[in-house]
């Protein structure tokens, strides 16, 4: 008889870290992404795959990513700044195709605002962002710069 409440309890608690892992659904104009790469502060370079690592889109090398999570979320991906780890979270669809020409080494080369008058910033240029929901350490190490 002791065999059915021990039963009963290791249901219910593996029900309830099935629901703890469940993920939430993704909106029609995004997709969910694992990518390999470095932290720098809130910015995220894409990089280099591997067949063992080769993340879920493709995003080019050194490709940089704004991060937005929540506060204890990036407290724990900036203790880890230096070591490469993975992410997973959301982007929007449109994000995903960069602009310009990759000329390798992580380069893209691309089309400058026109401006009349001089040099000066284009607010109208957007970040690529990332919704980060996760991330994991995986091997390898991140270029100084």
């Amino acid at each position: 008889m002791k065999i059915a409440p021990a039963l009963i309890v290791a249901v219910i608690l593996s029900s309830g870290a099935a629901a703890a892992q469940e993920t939430k659904p993704v909106p029609k104009d995004s997709v969910r992404v694992f990518i390999p790469g470095c932290t720098k502060g809130y910015i995220f370079t894409a990089g280099h795959r591997t067949e063992d690592e080769p993340g879920s889109v493709n995003i080019p090398e050194g490709m940089h990513l704004r991060m937005n999570a929540p506060k204890k979320l990036m407290t724990e991906i900036k203790a880890h700044e230096g070591a490469m780890i993975e992410i997973s979270g959301l982007m929007k669809k449109g994000q995903l195709r960069p602009d310009g020409v990759s000329i390798g080494g992580g380069v893209r080369v691309s089309p400058g605002p026109a401006s009349a008058g001089g040099i000066g910033g284009n607010p109208g240029v957007s970040q690529s962002m990332i919704d980060v929901e996760g991330w994991r350490p995986i091997a390898g190490d991140c270029p100084s710069h």
